[in-house]
């Protein structure tokens, strides 16, 4: 079978950038298919991940303004899909463009969509920005009508949407387990790229106050850094830049899970956090607030984590603290952790893949 899957990126060091890998790898290996990759502006270039030597990869240059880019950015796929003829084309790309594909191309080959994000995942205070959201809200949910197959992560994802066509699919734990936390370290452990909608100026305003509770622990933050949003700035401000530690996103993160006791995520929004399940599979107890959609299918309140509030600073204090405090709670919540992620089994998740595809090329 050949597939062909459409990305903004495959060079980032993202969730999105690690499953594609992990995917598309097993594909081949496991069922010898053909994979193809189409990225944007050099998104195949210096990949972060290891991805399979027998995948193509294609690029589509979009640096002018958003009309010409729009009008290139069609006509390449088109050339592109005549080019690689796939079997079927799964867009894993949360761009507005990528949302209208189905609307762009004329092709009879089946499109999935996989949505790797929350529908609400651009809410910004101020009239013309929350206006301008809302119809982009409405534009996906229209545009996600129009895919032959809707994949979502998690039944809460899938809830945001009005389709009808459409599978819950989760992410997969890609890694093998081999060694788990002692839950011993005074340090808590955050994996989050610099952005807005992944909250870290939240944590860093929930770590002031721990820290003056707690001085002897520490909380180490990976991903990449955005100067723009000032979040070294921010640990200055609140006096916490000696307890707080930035650092480079890492390939081998299961080291870093090891070595943590608790991992914190204060984000605004989530798909499916493989974040959360990797800690899990570690034995870290995890610490989350309610957001859309993700954390939720993941994180068991009180019995695998906590899950917080949405916005609920004072609750998340409360939780993060009795975590600090109590190590025997920690090793409960970590055992009770391990075993809420089997379901994420890498050959369960893509034996649904391949059933799936089977279905859609079939029919």
């Amino acid at each position: 079978m050949k597939l062909l899957y459409i990305t903004q990126r495959a060079n980032e060091e993202g969730g999105v950038q690690r499953v594609l890998a992990v995917k598309t790898n097993y594909l081949i290996e496991r069922f010898d298919y053909q994979i193809s990759i189409i990225t944007q502006n050099e998104g195949n270039e210096n990949l972060f991940f290891e991805f399979n030597k027998r995948i193509e990869f294609y690029d589509i240059s979009l640096k002018s303004n958003k009309v010409f880019n729009l009008f290139h950015y069609k006509k390449r796929l088109q050339e592109y899909i005549k080019r690689i003829q796939p079997d079927c084309i799964v867009v894993c790309d949360f761009a507005l463009k990528s949302f209208s594909i189905p609307l762009l191309i004329n092709t009879k080959i089946p499109i999935v969509f996989e949505a790797h994000g929350s529908r609400f995942n651009e809410y910004r205070n101020g009239f013309f920005l929350g206006f301008m959201s809302k119809f982009k809200y409405k534009y996906r949910n229209y545009c996600a009508s129009k895919f032959m197959t809707f994949v979502a992560l998690s039944e809460e994802s899938l809830s945001e949407w009005s389709v009808t066509d459409s599978v819950v699919i989760s992410n997969p734990l890609w890694m093998e387990t081999k060694s788990f936390s002692d839950l011993k370290a005074k340090k808590i452990i955050a994996i989050a790229r610099h952005s807005y909608e992944k909250g870290i100026d939240r944590l860093l305003q929930i770590w002031e106050l721990v820290a003056k509770k707690y001085p002897d622990w520490s909380l180490e933050i990976y991903g990449k850094e955005n100067e723009a949003l000032g979040l070294r700035n921010l640990a200055k401000k609140l006096k916490i830049e000696k307890s707080v530690m930035f650092f480079d996103p890492v390939e081998s993160i299961q080291e870093k899970y090891t070595e943590a006791s608790i991992l914190v995520m204060t984000s605004r929004n989530e798909a499916l956090p493989m974040v959360l399940i990797e800690a899990m599979a570690c034995g870290l107890p995890c610490v989350a607030y309610d957001c859309p959609v993700g954390p939720k299918a993941i994180i068991q309140d009180d019995k695998n984590g906590f899950l917080v509030e949405e916005g609920n600073q004072d609750s998340y204090v409360e939780k993060l603290s009795l975590l600090i405090e109590d190590e025997l709670l920690r090793r409960k919540m970590s055992d009770e952790a391990k075993k809420s992620i089997e379901k994420y089994n890498l050959k369960h998740i893509m034996d649904q893949w391949k059933i799936l595809f089977d279905s859609i090329v079939k029919a």
